[in-house]
């Protein structure tokens, strides 16, 4: 009897220990997150087939692991450490916000704004410096934009720096001493390049080339056209001089066409309608001297008649426009327009036998309504 009671008493032991140990588990799987939760939260990081085990890991279970995953993620997210949480939350929130400071911080160093800028397509992070800078190889220009690039040569001396004597724009004498020729063509012959001629007569343009010192710049006029297949931009003896020093010879350059307006050295005297000689009540042919911009267009328009002229460019000399003859032979006053590249305008008002004079120079300021 007394091992019978012995027996009896260690079993209701044992039994009270294990709901003991009941308990306290299941006290535990309501405080903490269970296995699966954990595996679930976690499978973002993992393929798929963590998500399930066996049978489960079939077509079906599959196609739902991607909105399980996603639900589970937004249960995670935790906008602010709990006290109490689980280390496995505590972690993931921590890795969500290093997630977050990393994307800011790719955004910024992605930003446009914190980019620095190239001074030139071609300046390949060396500042426009270079070494035997005279000795560029001779290539057909190329065309840009508003410009080009290229050769950028010289004529006529850089230690007297004399002024322009008009070239191929027929400006004739002039006070100017920044002043340049232009290509005609990219490739030999082709009469592709900005020439068109004369029409680039009067613009300026802003030249920028590689030396040893880096990028320089200067803005000349054009007067002239390039003699030779590969020039792009042949400079006077001035600019010449401010980019090259005593270092002539062929350099690489890029180009583009700007505003005269305000610009030193490109002047000659004021805006003129010049008449060329020879002109008379039959035959005239007049220039824009002294413009601000290239000029792209000039019109004849009546006021005291109803007279409207689009001129054109005249076969016979680069950079003229040819006069009806029915302007020529009245003194009816007629407004002379020209158009230039930026679509600005300069107008005369003028009588049409004005322009009958030879080598008349009228000034755009006496000329003004």
């Amino acid at each position: 009897m007394k091992n019978r009671a012995l027996v009896f008493c260690f079993s209701a032991l044992v039994s009270a220990g294990i709901v003991a140990c009941g308990d306290d588990s299941a006290t535990s799987a309501a405080e903490t997150p269970s296995s699966e939760s954990v595996l679930v939260s976690s499978s973002s990081q993992f393929s798929s087939s963590h998500l399930c085990e066996g049978a489960q890991c079939g077509a079906e279970a599959f196609s739902s692991s991607s909105a399980e995953i996603q639900g589970s993620s937004e249960t995670a997210k935790v906008p602010e450490p709990v006290e109490g949480a689980s280390s496995s939350e505590k972690i993931e929130t921590s890795s969500e916000s290093v997630v977050e400071s990393s994307s800011s911080i790719a955004s910024e160093v992605s930003s446009s704004s914190e980019v620095p800028e190239s001074s030139s397509d071609e300046d390949d992070g060396d500042g426009g410096k270079c070494t035997a800078c005279d000795s560029y190889t001779a290539a057909d220009p190329e065309l840009t934009e508003n410009g080009g690039k290229g050769s950028v040569t010289t004529y006529g001396s850089i230690t007297a720096k004399e002024t322009s004597l008009g070239g191929a724009c027929n400006y004739g004498q002039t006070n100017m001493q920044y002043y340049a020729a232009i290509h005609v063509n990219v490739s030999p012959g082709d009469n592709k390049g900005p020439w068109q001629g004369g029409l680039a007569c009067g613009g300026c343009v802003r030249v920028m080339a590689k030396t040893p010192d880096g990028w320089k710049k200067v803005t000349v006029r054009i007067t002239d056209r390039c003699p030779d297949a590969d020039c792009g931009v042949d400079l006077g003896g001035a600019p010449a001089s401010d980019i090259m020093g005593i270092q002539v010879g062929r350099y690489y350059g890029e180009w583009e066409f700007v505003s005269c307006e305000g610009v030193d050295g490109v002047w000659g005297d004021s805006t003129s309608l010049f008449v060329k000689d020879g002109a008379n009540d039959f035959w005239s042919v007049i220039q824009v001297r002294n413009p601000r911009d290239m000029v792209k267009s000039i019109t004849i328009k009546g006021i005291d008649t109803r007279d409207y002229h689009e001129l054109k460019m005249f076969d016979g000399a680069e950079n003229f426009w040819a006069v009806p003859e029915a302007v020529l032979q009245t003194d009816n006053r007629y407004y002379v327009i020209a158009t230039y590249r930026t679509g600005d305008e300069d107008k005369w008002k003028i009588k049409g036998s004005d322009l009958t004079v030879p080598e008349a120079n009228l000034y755009l300021y006496e000329h003004r309504e």
